[in-house]
């Protein structure tokens, strides 16, 4: 059975690797100290433990990646997560986005379709420090309308355009965060809704994600 440990060692690398967000222009210091919390070498495969803190991407499976630390802060702080809020994740993938967004104290409800990924969370012991975060094996285009609606909407892969039945679970003055594109590369979006017909659009920088896939697996 793997150990999960967390040492002095892996401590001290997440703090070089928080340092050098905030280098990046990440200012949202509850993100930061979120990412300070979360053993991101827990979520990777034993074999890529030792470049867990640089800030780049890894294979987790099936296709999928977990995301470069820098782009998991960069989502989280568009999003503006505040205590107790009600987040729908698209794209569980390894599980450590969830846990940033419940270490900072949020309600997190995420789908993946993926269920070699879905049925391997179910295994991580790490989880169980996190109540807050409840699983599902879906199709992220379709959401989650039966614990709608969310204060909050994050998708951690590229749509080809904004998700109408996402929006449609998203609350009054809620926001969603998107990559939107293709596989030449993406821009986030960060999605306003003003009311049931309106909606206020900015648009950030670019971003290259895996793309999002209707359908289960």
């Amino acid at each position: 059975m793997r150990n999960y440990e967390d040492s002095y060692r892996h401590k001290g690398l997440r703090k070089k690797l928080v340092d050098s967000l905030r280098k990046k222009g990440i200012s949202d210091e509850a993100v930061l100290e979120a990412m300070q919390a979360v053993p991101r070498h827990f979520f990777m495969d034993t074999a890529l433990e030792s470049f867990a803190y640089e800030d780049r991407a890894f294979p987790i499976g099936e296709g999928q990646t977990i995301s470069q630390p820098y782009t998991v802060a960069y989502q989280t702080q568009l999003l503006q997560v505040k205590p107790h809020d009600k987040i729908l994740e698209i794209g569980t993938g390894s599980g450590y986005q969830a846990c940033i967004l419940a270490e900072m104290g949020a309600h997190v409800y995420t789908i993946e379709r993926q269920r070699k990924l879905f049925e391997r969370l179910k295994s991580f012991p790490f989880l169980s420090r996190y109540p807050t975060i409840h699983f599902f094996y879906g199709d992220g285009y379709e959401g989650l309308p039966t614990f709608a609606p969310f204060d909050k909407i994050i998708v951690t892969a590229a749509a080809p355009y904004i998700p109408e039945k996402l929006m449609d679970q998203l609350k009054i003055g809620g926001v969603m965060v998107i990559p939107i594109g293709g596989r030449e590369g993406q821009r986030m979006y960060r999605i306003t809704k003003v009311d049931n017909q309106k909606f206020e659009q900015e648009v950030f920088d670019n971003f290259s994600f895996v793309p999002m896939v209707s359908g289960k697996k």
